[in-house]
């Protein structure tokens, strides 16, 4: 039975490695690590591992706190694996979703953790209401005070931060945008980049126009992108997203390009919701004449 490890630390000055080590001493021959919070159910690699995970194989954390911060996220990634015929794992917790017992402990040891969280959450905020009543004040002086090196360091730390997030998607998303950008409208440009991917991965069009402007900051993407979208016939519409699909993958086949059509909400040229390949083929032919493919 496949073991594949996943270790979670929540800031970059903290270390996977020790996480690492030890799922690999307990057989997990693939081993991904993540930086981000536990409380973010929106995990990138997290949700890459989800969807690619198959069946027969085993998912396996040092704790059940690595996978997730609340039970109600626990059992929602538990349940996705148990869909696709998989099981769960935990080295110092003694869960093994592939027994009866072992689903009955989590859902135990998941309540009590949730528990404790917020014990600790409620013992914080009365100390530091304990605190303030005392005349101490927490936090960061420098920010306090305005000071620009502080205010300044932690724009950079948010940068870095953002930045971080953004390369961990980058293949999502940036292929698209420096094809098409600015040939098609940023509407049709998020409508081809959402429609493969599982919702826990898609894009709002104000996210994707902040990514964006960030890589054109940093120059890995042209400034162009970011002009105003190019006029078009009517028409052209639907050959220009056709080829933007055929143009991400050269080797999908016409029934998925009607998947991917329909998973967009694009209608045919008739006004249906169902595509058939023959009107996939038409459109592709159009594009050509076009010189979009």
């Amino acid at each position: 039975m496949p073991l594949i490890g996943y270790a979670r630390v929540s800031t970059g000055d903290q270390t996977p490695l020790p996480q690492s080590d030890a799922l690999r001493a307990a057989g997990c021959a693939i081993v991904q690590e993540e930086h981000a919070s536990g409380g973010d159910r929106a995990r990138p690699v997290l949700a890459r591992l989800l969807e690619r995970i198959g069946r027969g194989d085993t998912l396996v954390v040092v704790r059940i706190d690595r996978l997730a911060r609340s039970l109600s996220h626990l059992l929602e990634v538990i349940e996705r694996l148990e869909a696709r015929g998989a099981h769960f794992r935990s080295l110092h917790d003694p869960i093994d979703t592939a027994s009866p017992q072992g689903k009955f402990t989590l859902q135990v040891l998941g309540a009590a953790a949730e528990f404790e969280r917020a014990l600790i959450r409620e013992r914080t905020r009365a100390g530091l209401a304990s605190a303030k009543a005392q005349g101490r004040i927490g936090g960061n002086p420098g920010l306090r005070a305005r000071d620009p090196d502080a205010l300044r360091k932690v724009r950079l730390a948010r940068r870095d931060g953002y930045m971080e997030r953004l390369n961990d998607t980058a293949t999502d998303w940036v292929p698209h945008v420096r094809r098409l950008r600015p040939d098609m409208p940023w509407e049709d440009v998020l409508r081809v980049i959402n429609a493969p991917l599982p919702d826990a991965r898609r894009w709002t069009q104000g996210r994707l126009l902040r990514a964006t402007r960030a890589y054109v900051r940093d120059g890995f993407l042209p400034e162009a992108v970011l002009h105003r979208a190019r006029r078009s016939q009517a028409d052209d519409r639907l050959p220009a997203i056709v080829a933007a699909i055929r143009g991400a993958d050269p080797d999908i086949t016409l029934q998925a390009i009607c998947s991917r059509l329909e998973a967009m909400c694009e209608r045919t040229p008739r006004g249906r919701t169902k595509w058939q390949p023959s009107s996939v083929k038409m459109l592709l032919e159009r594009a050509e004449r076009l010189g979009l493919v």
